[in-house]
């Protein structure tokens, strides 16, 4: 059993004004506490077959000037590689907007790690989508990372783990809408949204993560 709720509780979400290679952005920011020693998460992140192992299959060649693919997912190119603390990379979906992710680990009390991932969004887009959608959409960019983050932390205990099957099961269909619900006010903070616009975009998120749940929480 995955504890869901403490799992939540453990990451500080923001949104902020990360700048991209284009100018101007906006950010989704996730910072949590790792119980691993910096070189055993930067490793985590940076091996081929431990990334495999919690995120998903990576193909590709991981140095600076390389290029990656997650499959079916995001690919891109490697910006910054500064072992063991920072990890830069161009992020695109198919045919989407270039974003960016940045992957920042600094060593914490008791030999763990503080871990922080921001990814950045051209903000002219970006706020273009929140006046037209709502900022719905947002928060489910927050929610993916929120199951990586997971992914990470159970990798590093030595727990097994699919985000593919787990997230069909009754836990990780919790785990989305209180993911959902999590981002609510961050998001709100940001934009200044209004309580019943906040819900809908908590709501519009709970549709497409756990689509079959009644998202209250």
């Amino acid at each position: 059993m995955i504890d869901v709720i403490n799992q939540i509780n453990a990451t500080q979400r923001e949104i902020g004004n990360q700048a991209v290679a284009t100018g101007e952005g906006r950010s989704v920011l996730l910072r949590r506490v790792y119980d691993a020693p910096i070189e055993d998460v930067w490793s985590a992140c940076t091996d081929l077959e431990r990334l495999g192992r919690w995120l998903g299959q990576v193909e590709g060649d991981l140095r600076v000037g390389g290029t990656f693919q997650l499959k079916d997912n995001a690919g891109g190119e490697i910006l910054r590689c500064e072992k063991p603390r920072l990890i830069k990379v161009t992020w695109v979906f198919g045919e989407g907007m270039p974003t960016e992710v940045e992957v920042r680990l600094a060593p914490g009390d008791d030999g763990r790690t503080i871990f922080e991932l921001e990814h950045a969004s051209p903000a002219q887009i970006v706020d273009e989508l929140v006046r037209t959608y709502g900022p719905g959409g947002t928060i489910g960019i927050g929610c993916g990372w929120d199951l990586a983050l997971l992914g990470l932390d159970l990798f590093l205990n030595g727990v097994t783990f699919d985000p593919a099957t787990w997230q069909d099961t009754p836990e990780g269909k919790e785990f989305a809408v209180r993911s959902c619900h999590a981002w609510g006010p961050p998001i709100q903070a940001a934009w200044g949204t209004g309580d019943d616009d906040i819900s809908a975009a908590v709501a519009f998120a709970v549709r497409h993560f756990a689509p079959e749940t009644s998202g209250d929480r």
